[in-house]
């Protein structure tokens, strides 16, 4: 089984424990993406799945690995998600248990299902994480609370958040980063 892990964000430079048999490919399913997750473990604003935005370029590696839910453990393991939430891990065919809450919005399901289509891939993971804002899950920061959020942080993590902005690669112009660049001067690394 031909599987493959679909990334936008860190996991491209710190895939971590995901054991990769490909280097990533620029060609990913078009989804819509925003800078709308406040992280659990650092001061970054994580770029995540977003439905009401526009799509945008994602990457792809295939794994080294044949068995879906080893590839669901690497990236569950790699992203720091709890046992107890499957559903922030998304899979094609999906592997979720029944019940598990808010899976992946049908038409991104779709979309990447077609793009599956187009390759010689049997099955995909990705990171399925919602907005998250001041604590509240699936609630996203409106743009200046947003920059609010960034300008008010200091020293380490401020380096830290501002890095992981610049290091989104270059072709995922969201609004939000439109906004980040123009505020804070945070423009993508070459």
């Amino acid at each position: 089984m031909k599987i493959v892990c679909i990334a936008w964000g860190s996991l491209i430079w710190e895939p971590g424990p995901l054991k990769l048999a490909s280097g990533w490919q620029p060609d990913g399913p078009s989804l819509p993406l925003e800078f709308v997750r406040d992280s659990d473990d650092s001061a970054e604003l994580a770029l995540v799945l977003h439905a009401p935005a526009p799509a945008m370029p994602t990457r792809w590696a295939r794994l080294d690995t044949d068995d879906l839910e080893h590839a669901r453990e690497m990236l569950r393991e790699r992203e720091k998600i709890r046992p107890e939430y499957p559903q922030w891990v998304g899979s094609l065919p999906d592997r979720a248990p029944p019940g598990s809450g808010a899976p992946t919005p049908p038409a991104i399901v779709a979309s990447i299902a077609g793009w599956m289509a187009t390759r010689d891939v049997d099955a995909a993971v990705w990171t399925a994480l919602p907005a998250k804002f001041a604590g509240v899950s699936e609630r996203a920061p409106s743009p200046h609370e947003a920059i609010a959020l960034l300008a008010s942080l200091q020293g380490d993590e401020r380096a830290k958040a501002e890095q992981y902005v610049r290091r989104i690669p270059q072709d995922i112009r969201t609004l939000y980063r439109g906004v980040i660049e123009e505020r804070l001067g945070w423009t993508p690394q070459p």
